[in-house]
């Protein structure tokens, strides 16, 4: 029997994880708390219950953002990691090295539904290296982001 299992960070790499189990509760949260803890207008979460959660480098910090919940982000660059409630502990679903593996299959907090947010994907669409003309740095774009994988060692040296 295959063992699944799922890594990511934060954007800076400081802060890494594990979760060695099945993840089958990805969901989307458009509660307010969701929207302002993660910038955006809904937060991609997915449940680690039933799951092996370990953090493998650095450690989150952590807002207490209600009576209940705890949101856990990287203190380096900011990118939200958790959600930590009495039921358990969700990771954000950007924060994945793969995201795709991760679907949502159930959306929460729709009191707070931006009504927008259901027309997305009608807007028209555009590669990043369309924009060059515009914004011509984005040809000459370096990240230095984290790569999508475990490191022994990060920054990598020429990394910034």
């Amino acid at each position: 029997m295959t063992v699944l299992i799922y890594t990511g960070g934060c954007q800076c790499g400081a802060v890494r994880f594990r979760v060695r189990g099945v993840l089958k509760d990805a969901s989307i949260c458009h509660c307010r708390m969701c929207q302002k803890a993660f910038g955006a207008y809904y937060a991609p979460l997915v449940s680690t219950r039933g799951a092996e959660l370990v953090w493998t480098r650095g450690e989150r910090k952590t807002f207490q953002s209600s009576s209940h919940v705890e949101r856990g982000f990287c203190g380096d660059c900011g990118t939200p990691l958790t959600y930590e409630a009495p039921d358990g502990v969700a990771v954000a679903a950007g924060a994945f090295d793969d995201p795709s593996q991760l679907p949502p299959v159930v959306q929460y907090g729709t009191e707070a539904k931006i009504d927008f947010v259901n027309r997305l994907h009608l807007l028209p669409g555009h590669r990043t290296e369309d924009d060059a003309e515009q914004a011509p740095f984005v040809l000459e774009l370096v990240s230095y982001q984290h790569p999508d994988h475990d490191t022994a060692k990060w920054p990598a040296e020429t990394g910034k």
